[in-house]
């Protein structure tokens, strides 16, 4: 059997090529990738972290009463810094690849894939006929159809990311995840005055509403930025010092004027050289040559709906861009082309809903784990919760950092712990344990009520005991 894996040197193609390497399997991986090392590496979740962090340190200094001075923020060795290490990161993800290849059954190729036919795949000068392709490609930028931008210049957080100099003002379009984590940096390690429009009531629409509350007075009040609820892009042009924003505002028409345009509106699957016009898949390219097919296009067990000999992972199916997402798909492929060549039934990814955000300079992240009240009550499920502002625990208090608060989700039948959210210092912290109590089921009654030390993880114990009371 071969397999042609494109887009091997991301997360969820890694994961694909280490588990069928061990398997009776001839691979061929091809990634054009210059130099290469997945999105998450380069572009994504580790440098933006990296960016953070210089922005999380004036934050909390800047808030710290006790301290006196705000420190600048050198972008120079931010990026300088940000370099090196994400650098190192994808040396050493291009060695596995490589490392990969000097097997027998594992070729490598460094150059640019194109789909011909069904399993045909076209790679420099020659054709390549597989058994199964997998796509891994990736996501791309997802750049709004608005009137006028195509005359405007506008930054992304690519952009974001390597600039060293930014200007006094900016507005920014989008508010999820992208949104969410730059918005901060580019306020408190840029110095900008920043508007942001968010389409919604309120951000962090996967929350129940008090948490996006809380964000948002968070960022009004603490990073001293405006966000404009309940905003509509109409559309945009340029200005001798930069652009205007025409937005309904509520009803009401508005214009919003700055030096730059931002645009953090989300990523679509990297599929528009790909060929799969060429394919029985049925997807075909728009007249702009954007391919952007239904989240329908591939099933849950990793494979596309109209080709069983054909599977996408990661970002590029549309179903979750999340890391440990793309891993965890990449190794549920590779079970099932097995299964499929096989004769044997697939499996079906399942995911327990497990996210964290980065949010408010990664000082106040946010996490959900699991259901949130509003997702268990649509799933129909009868559930007791409890709710703890961090200020409620002294630790925050001391460790200067008061805003924010947790909720958890319990069965008031069983008292199965459901679902966690946290909206507060050290929640990215606190996820892990959360994931291990809801994943395997644990009864609230039975999860330790103690605490060794003052530390952040008091706010869990508090939610522990609540639901627990109201069960007994």
């Amino acid at each position: 059997m071969h397999v042609v894996i494109i887009g091997a040197y991301g997360s969820a193609g890694v994961a694909v090529a280490n588990a069928l390497a061990e398997e009776d399997v001839d691979l061929t991986l091809i990634d054009d990738g210059e130099p290469g090392g997945g999105l998450c590496i380069l572009r994504g979740c580790m440098p933006s972290k990296e960016v953070l962090s210089a922005a999380a340190h004036r934050f909390q200094v800047r808030h710290d009463h006790r301290l006196s001075g705000v420190p600048e923020v050198d972008l120079e060795e931010v990026v300088e810094t940000k370099n090196e290490h994400t650098s190192n990161f994808a040396g050493h993800r291009r060695a596995a690849v490589h490392d990969l290849a000097e097997r027998e059954n594992v070729e490598f190729v460094h150059d640019t894939a194109r789909l011909v036919g069904d399993h045909t795949v076209e790679v420099g000068d020659r054709e390549i006929e597989a058994d199964y392709v997998v796509v891994a490609t990736g996501s791309s930028v997802n750049v709004p159809d608005l009137p006028g931008i195509e005359d405007v210049d506008y930054a992304t957080s690519s952009d974001v990311l390597d600039r060293t100099e930014f200007p006094d003002s900016g507005v920014v379009m989008g508010f999820g995840y992208v949104g969410i984590e730059m918005v901060p940096y580019l306020s408190e390690a840029c110095g900008m005055d920043l508007t942001v429009i968010e389409h919604d009531e309120r951000p962090l629409d996967e929350a129940d509403p008090e948490f996006g509350d809380e964000l948002l007075d968070l960022y009004r009040e603490e990073f001293d930025i405006e966000v404009l609820t309940e905003a509509h892009e109409q559309s945009i042009e340029a200005t001798d010092d930069g652009v205007r924003l025409h937005v309904d505002h509520d009803g009401a028409e508005k214009t919003v004027e700055a030096d730059e345009l931002y645009l953090f509106t989300g990523r679509r699957p990297t599929l528009d050289r790909l060929g799969l016009e060429n394919t029985a898949l049925g997807i075909e390219p728009d007249e702009a040559g954007r391919v952007d097919p239904d989240p329908a296009w591939v099933a849950d067990t990793m494979q596309a709906t109209e080709d069983s000999r054909f599977f996408a992972v990661g970002d590029v199916n549309r179903k979750e861009p999340i890391l440990h997402v793309a891993k965890e798909q990449g190794a549920v492929a590779a079970e099932n082309i097995l299964a499929d060549a096989a004769g044997e039934a697939l499996t079906e990814y399942e995911n327990v809903h497990h996210h964290v955000m980065f949010s408010g300079a990664g000082v106040y992240p946010f996490v959900r784990v699991g259901h949130s009240l509003e997702s268990a009550e649509e799933a129909g499920l009868d559930v007791v919760t409890a709710t703890r502002a961090a200020s409620d625990d002294g630790v925050f208090k001391t460790k200067d950092v008061p805003e924010g608060l947790a909720r958890l989700v319990v069965d008031a039948n069983d008292g199965t712990v459901l679902g966690y959210q946290g909206l507060h210092y050290h929640a990215d912290v606190m996820a892990k344990t959360m994931q291990v109590i809801i994943e395997n089921g644990m009864d609230v009654r039975d999860v330790p009520d103690r605490a060794y030390h003052p530390t952040t993880p008091e706010i869990i114990d508090g939610v522990v005991r609540e639901t627990a009371a109201q069960l007994d």
